[in-house]
């Protein structure tokens, strides 16, 4: 039977065979998702029929420690009904997230390494059509960096052994409070991994906090970049505050036009920050509504259609 979910998935591939003929003539189709890690506290089928309900096209999973889909206790059976909701909602997986750290000690690194491979292993069980993208931050302090980064890129080295083994691809992020924090750097770490499997993850947020420039940030690290987060902020890298996307300055159909024209070819997917879903007051819903009026309209400035 084909869902619609095989569907898309069979075109974004053509579509993808067609941009590498260098034949196009209409900026690429992007999917709009929602990022469930600003839904902790739904169960996830409901946080998957309220994505739908509201108009998105694709979601992200957290697979971290303690969560709901955590990659090393989530029972089989609630993971294969996560697939079926799936199906039966009509969106598509973009990514599952992780939070580990490439500034860890031997055991630490030896417990990310069993994390990244259980959490493969629920990529290709909740979405066996792929695409299977992992995406994480890396820890770290940004003073840390000089002295850290090529300790940094031997552990991503075991990471990418990880990613070929489980046939998925590892997304790094820069973060603004990382070791990882310039797009430049993210662009050198990904390939001392010497791996396909080892992509970069684009979130101006973490740039904008240290000032840094729209189109620039896009030009290093979109044609990198497999997956895309976005949200606002306000304030700076030492005192850094999260928005949801749409309530702060950034024009986000001016960042979709340049992200296509940069080369990226991706799902868009906001993410709601820890600041602000975990607040007393937060209402996971209403959030995600919101971020759906105020960014939708984005793509249609933008000229930009979705899958």
């Amino acid at each position: 039977m084909l869902t619609r979910r095989v569907f898309f998935g069979g075109c974004s591939a053509l579509l993808g065979a067609t941009m590498l003929r260098g034949d196009e003539r209409e900026p690429p189709p992007l999917g709009f998702g929602f990022s469930l890690y600003g839904m902790k506290n739904l169960p996830l089928e409901e946080a998957l029929r309220a994505c739908a309900e509201i108009g998105y096209d694709c979601v992200e999973l957290p697979v971290m420690e303690a969560w709901p889909g955590d990659a090393l206790n989530w029972p089989v059976d609630q993971q294969e009904r996560f697939r079926r909701t799936l199906d039966e909602t009509g969106l598509r997986l973009a990514a599952l997230m992780e939070n580990l750290s490439l500034v860890a000690d031997d055991a630490r690194h030896a417990a990310n390494l069993k994390r990244l491979a259980a959490a493969g292993q629920v990529a290709h069980r909740v979405n066996p059509t792929g695409p299977h993208i992992i995406e994480t931050v890396l820890g770290g302090r940004p003073e840390q960096w000089s002295q850290v980064k090529d300790p940094m890129a031997k552990r991503l080295r075991d990471w990418a052994k990880v990613a070929e083994d489980g046939y998925f691809t590892l997304a790094i992020k820069a973060h603004v409070g990382g070791a990882l924090h310039t797009p430049e750097d993210a662009v050198w770490l990904a390939k001392q991994a010497v791996s396909e499997r080892v992509k970069c993850a684009y979130d101006y947020s973490h740039f904008q906090l240290r000032g840094m420039d729209l189109a620039a940030s896009l030009q290093t690290l979109a044609p990198h970049s497999v997956f895309m987060h976005i949200k606002d902020a306000q304030g700076d890298a030492a005192r850094p505050q999260f928005l949801l996307p749409g309530d702060g300055a950034t024009d986000y159909a001016r960042l979709l036009q340049m992200a296509v024209a940069a080369g990226y070819r991706g799902d868009v997917v906001v993410e709601v920050s820890g600041q602000i879903h975990g607040r007393a007051d937060y209402q996971p819903l209403a959030a995600a509504r919101h971020c759906y009026e105020k960014l939708a309209p984005a793509f249609e400035r933008a000229g930009v259609t979705r899958t």
